[in-house]
């Protein structure tokens, strides 16, 4: 699918996909491969503008072809629609690309299921485009084992999918969009240039933006995702700036703590938009008057006038609640530290140790412990690695570890099973429960689980314990 560009010297001349298809069938089988090879060798010689491209691309059809053009404004699919944000933002990619917007490090890689040289062993148009003679085709992937003292997880975190909603409409209504979506289409180098377009290439009148989608919801997470009512009224800002259109912000509460926000948002409050605070019930097309026909409607209960609401908007923005990595409790399982209910990683102590783990030499930062913005986050990733770099020579031990009295061991390796933090061995010779005191941390988990109470909490013995309450109550 070819991008529309925003360029005064370029004239708007695309070709749709059904006028591509009926001249593929009109092609012979000698001429279709010659088709093929040529728009693989003019897609390797456009620059960047998409838009020249594009032109390069008709003129070259209507000289050798003889197919006419079209005058259409934008590349069209097989059900007529004229730009689709899906597609657009992650649709097809170029074979050599950057992971994302802002990655770091910022290092292309080489798609291999869509790379020319990789499958006709051809092309290489990149590496001799390369100065740095930094492309290496014959390249293999490979793992590389390292020894380190301590580990810093910084993992992340995904975005709830709001398709769990079905209320909103997500997936079902093309102008229906997730605030990264809106994101990249407000971005320069984005589908549209920066321009905020509807799916038929319009710009629209009215744009909703909602808060808290998944979020603060006993149904999904019950956890406030902190950055949704800051960036959401950025958009506002951006809209405001860039389209004459009105926007409406669905918020629970504004939450608005840190350094200059609550300012920003009396400036969004000034430059006119519309806040209503009320959760969305639902997002759907059915019109009941003729100033709702071919527009959404959102139906919400405003809390501040206690009324029920029906809205007509072009767009609607979704600020989808964060969520855990996907597979963040097997992460956890391999460094042995913990999670909490919400499956984010646990920290040694929210207070004293918020970015410690209860496992030695595991430090956390970042979206993996929980909501957070960049600051906040920035700042949590200066502090582990001070705990690293504090560490030195020295350790400190838990004052509480668990001890195994060998007159009782059995050897059954229940205990083994059990502890979290990988600390009991067996010792084979003495066919009893080891534990290593410098990775047990007290939790008393094998203590529970010995079936013949040879495990034992140093200095909570029952005969210590029994002499302690004799001394208090004599």
């Amino acid at each position: 699918m070819l991008e529309k560009a925003e360029t005064e010297k370029v004239k708007e001349k695309y070709l749709t996909i059904p006028q591509v298809k009926k001249l593929l069938e009109n092609l012979g089988e000698e001429q279709l491969d010659q088709f093929q090879r040529r728009m693989l060798d003019y897609a390797s010689k456009f620059s960047k503008c998409e838009a020249e491209a594009a032109e390069k691309l008709v003129e070259k059809l209507v000289e050798e072809f003889g197919l006419e053009e079209t005058e259409a404004v934008t590349m069209e699919d097989v059900f007529g629609r004229k730009v689709i944000h899906t597609e657009l933002l992650l649709g097809p990619a170029k074979a050599i690309r950057v992971p994302f917007l802002a990655a770091v490090p910022n290092v292309p890689y080489i798609d291999k299921d869509n790379c020319i040289h990789f499958k006709t062993d051809g092309c290489q148009l990149c590496v001799q485009a390369c100065t740095r003679e930094a492309i290496n085709h014959n390249m293999q992937e490979e793992e590389e084992e390292i020894e380190v003292g301590t580990i810093v997880l910084a993992t992340g975190y995904d975005l709830m999918n709001p398709k769990s909603i079905e209320n909103y409409g997500y997936g079902k209504f093309d102008n229906v969009i997730t605030s990264l979506e809106f994101e990249h289409l407000c971005h320069a180098s984005g589908p549209t240039c920066g321009k905020i377009l509807k799916t038929d290439g319009q710009e629209p009148e009215n744009i909703a933006i909602i808060h808290c989608v998944g979020s603060r919801d006993k149904n999904y997470n019950e956890y406030c995702s902190k950055i949704c009512c800051m960036y959401a009224m950025k958009f506002s800002h951006l809209v405001r700036e860039k389209t004459k259109a009105h926007i409406y912000e669905f918020y629970i509460d504004i939450r608005s703590g840190g350094k200059g926000y609550e300012e920003f948002y009396r400036r969004i409050l000034e430059e006119g938009t519309t806040l209503i605070r009320g959760r969305v019930a639902e997002i759907s097309d059915v019109a009941l008057t003729d100033s709702e026909k071919n527009k959404l409607i959102i139906r919400c209960e405003d809390t501040l006038a206690s009324v029920i609401r029906r809205i007509p908007v072009e767009m609607v923005v979704l600020c989808p609640a964060i969520v855990p990595k996907h597979d963040a409790v097997e992460v956890a399982k391999i460094f042995g530290i913990g999670c909490g209910n919400d499956k984010f990683y646990r920290e040694q102590h929210p207070k004293l140790g918020p970015v410690s783990t209860l496992t030695e030499g595991i430090f956390i930062a970042g979206t993996c412990q929980g909501p957070k913005d960049i600051p906040e986050s920035i700042a949590q990733g200066a502090g582990a690695a001070g705990a690293v770099l504090s560490l030195g020579e020295t350790y400190v031990i838990e004052p509480i570890y668990a001890v195994v009295d060998e007159n009782l061991c059995s050897g059954c390796k229940i205990c083994i099973a059990t502890c979290p933090y990988n600390a009991i061995t067996r010792n084979e010779e003495k066919k009893i429960a080891e534990v290593n005191m410098l990775l047990c941390k007290g939790c008393g988990t094998c203590v529970a689980a010995c079936p013949s109470g040879a495990n034992y909490q140093k200095g909570f013995r029952t005969q210590q314990i029994e002499a302690e309450l004799e001394g208090a109550l004599a």
